[in-house]
């Protein structure tokens, strides 16, 4: 069983992450070196994360087989991050068809696909701010961006649960629910429907 831990910056997810599933857990991906700018060279930026995003699905897979659970810490299918930024005016549909035609083309192969469950955290974001401020342990780098792609992202899962009912759970639970995984983890339908029911952005 895969489960995806999602939110937005100092919300609370790593934290909960580590608490739960330290022995399970698929780190969010760092900073790379190589990054194509996207500005530059969109389609090359596109492929890039594609490919990151499918090699934590693959980490998360192989930790599947060793443990019998994988915990991800941020959604290894991160096409919502784009989509996020799109919606609050800081990229452009260009930079979001581009990235999901990169994704889709991976979803298609078999090369990603959905988590068996989603928990999705809310934060008030006078109390994400508070709680950036008090750890010194983490750079937060563009914290008010994340903090404004709050709405954006439930947003996102919202679509993935009208979708696929019961995978989606919208705050961070008190222990790690007993789940099981489901079927349509490729569902090329599903995703496919996932995105046509998505809202477009106000400012467009």
């Amino acid at each position: 069983m895969i489960v995806v831990v999602e939110g937005i910056s100092a919300s609370g997810k790593t934290t909960w992450c580590t608490s739960h599933a330290e022995q399970q857990l698929i780190a969010e991906n760092g900073r790379f070196e190589n990054e194509p700018d996207r500005a530059t060279d969109p389609l090359g930026a596109a492929a890039f994360w594609a490919e990151r995003n499918v090699d934590r699905w693959q980490a998360a897979l192989a930790m599947e087989q060793r443990r019998s659970r994988a915990v991800c810490d941020s959604d290894p299918l991160k096409l919502h991050y784009i989509w996020s930024l799109w919606q609050i005016g800081e990229a452009s549909e260009r930079d979001w068809q581009v990235e999901l035609d990169a994704t889709r083309q991976t979803f298609a192969q078999g090369r990603i696909g959905f988590a068996d469950a989603y928990l999705v955290a809310r934060i008030d974001p006078q109390l994400a701010r508070e709680r950036a401020r008090a750890d010194s342990t983490r750079r937060r780098s563009r914290f008010e961006l994340h903090v404004r792609l709050q709405e954006a992202v439930l947003n996102w899962y919202g679509a993935i649960e009208q979708v696929l009912p019961g995978r989606v759970q919208f705050g961070l639970p008190a222990q790690l629910p007993t789940l099981q995984r489901l079927e349509g983890r490729y569902a090329l339908e599903a995703f496919d429907q996932m995105i046509a029911s998505l809202p477009r952005p106000r400012h467009v």
